[in-house]
């Protein structure tokens, strides 16, 4: 980090910085937050702080996004960053809050040509470059009781992460120390796994939706990684150290 970038970090948090007694009162609420250490938790702080900075907060439709919002889905968002830095949410701007779930309308084309349109309802989604949308509710339903597997701020930012390679592809920039040809083949044994287990109706040991795609494998073992090591680790242990060599503290 330079002296520049040195001084206008020092600059936000003096003019803009949380407020302790907010962000505990906030934070202390958020079970994925409460484990970290006394450590871990200022440089969530000053990490959280930074994102409401440099993203917009927009509600939908007049929805009115408070500052508790902002700092509980800022603090969850910057939790698989707290160990690469800010700069891997580069490159967008927009956080929308919707209060609930959101209605996206697309075509899909069947097997013999026939063009179908559906609608659907989500809980989150991110875009290349972007915005992230989420539902408010749905945070709310995620944040505050630990739900094992998961955690839509999660799922939606590790999104972000993996896009910073240029596409959504179960493959975010990895650091030097770790060979890319490890971590295709790690998680694409675990994907190729879940896929046949759904395939013969064998019970899943991970939320199913991974078998979506790579992509949406990627996001999900991160939801696991941060509220259910354990589960992740016993079931999917090649992808769990990838992750963990991945999220590792590293030189910032």
């Amino acid at each position: 980090m330079n002296i520049i970038q040195r001084y206008f970090i020092r600059r936000t948090l003096r003019k803009h910085g949380i407020a302790f007694t907010q962000w505990h009162n906030i934070t202390s609420q958020l079970p994925i937050v409460a484990a970290l250490s006394s450590r871990q938790k200022a440089r969530l702080r000053l990490l959280s702080t930074l994102l409401i900075k440099q993203k917009a907060f927009i509600g939908a439709h007049d929805f009115e996004v408070s500052d508790e919002m902002r700092i509980c889905i800022a603090a969850q968002a910057c939790i698989p960053i707290l160990n690469i830095g800010l700069n891997a949410y580069n490159g967008w701007l927009e956080i929308i809050v919707y209060p609930d779930a959101f209605i996206v309308s697309h075509d899909v084309v069947d097997e013999i040509g026939l063009v179908h349109h559906q609608r659907r309802g989500l809980s989150g989604e991110s875009w290349g470059r972007g915005p992230v949308i989420l539902s408010w509710r749905d945070v709310q339903h995620d944040s505050y009781t630990l739900r094992p597997g998961h955690n839509i701020v999660i799922h939606e930012f590790a999104h972000k992460l993996d896009m910073a390679s240029g596409r959504a592809n179960g493959q975010p920039p990895l650091p030097p120390s770790m060979p890319a040809n490890e971590w295709n083949h790690a998680l694409t044994d675990a994907y190729n796994t879940l896929s046949q287990r759904i395939e013969h109706h064998q019970h899943t040991y991970i939320n199913a939706y991974a078998a979506t795609d790579a992509a949406e494998f990627f996001a999900v073992c991160c939801e696991y990684f941060f509220t259910a090591p354990q589960i992740l680790k016993k079931h999917c242990p090649q992808v769990f150290q990838q992750l963990q060599a991945y999220f590792k503290p590293r030189s910032l």
